[in-house]
C-alpha cells in the first residue's frame, strides 16, 4: 500500500491504484480505468460540523442524489448517497471530522457499476485525520 498524504489527512492507496493533486482536489483512480474518486477538503472558519449540518449540505449541493445514509470511513463520518447521472454512476459522501468536510465523490461508466466498490469503500476506510504539524 501506498501512503496519500494531505496537509490535513492521510489515505491508504493500493499498488493498483494512482493518485495525483489537481488543483484543490485529489485524484485517486484505478490504473484499468474503470473509475475515479475525487476528494475536495473544505474547513469550518469556528467550530464544527455536526451530523446535521453535514447531512443538509449534502442535500443542497447534491440535491438529485436521492436518499442518503449515514456512514462512516476511517476517521470520518457523514452521509452517502449512490445515484446514476448522464451515463455514469456516481457515489458521493459528505464526510467530516471536527471543523473539517470532506466531498468524496467516486464516477465510472453505468455499465461498470459496482465493479469497484469494495476497493473504493477500503480505500475510504483508511482515511485518518492528521494532527497540526508541530514546530
Amino acid at each position: 500500500m501506498n501512503v496519500l498524504e494531505t496537509e490535513w489527512w492521510s489515505l491508504l492507496i493500493p499498488p493498483e491504484w494512482w493518485a495525483e493533486a489537481e488543483d484543490d482536489t485529489i485524484l485517486v483512480g484505478d490504473l484499468d480505468d474503470v473509475g475515479c474518486i475525487e476528494i475536495s477538503t473544505l474547513h469550518k472558519e469556528t467550530g464544527i460540523f455536526d451530523a446535521a449540518e453535514v447531512a443538509g449540505i449534502a442535500r443542497a449541493e447534491s440535491p438529485d442524489a436521492g436518499d442518503w445514509r449515514t456512514v462512516t470511513r476511517g476517521d470520518f463520518s457523514g452521509v452517502h448517497s449512490a445515484f446514476s447521472e448522464d451515463g455514469a454512476a456516481v457515489r458521493e459522501w459528505y464526510l467530516a471530522s471536527d471543523a473539517m468536510l470532506l466531498f468524496v465523490t467516486y464516477s465510472c461508466d453505468e455499465e461498470n457499476r459496482g465493479m469497484d466498490d469494495a476497493a473504493v469503500d477500503e480505500i475510504l476506510d483508511t482515511l485518518l485525520v492528521l494532527g497540526p504539524a508541530s514546530d
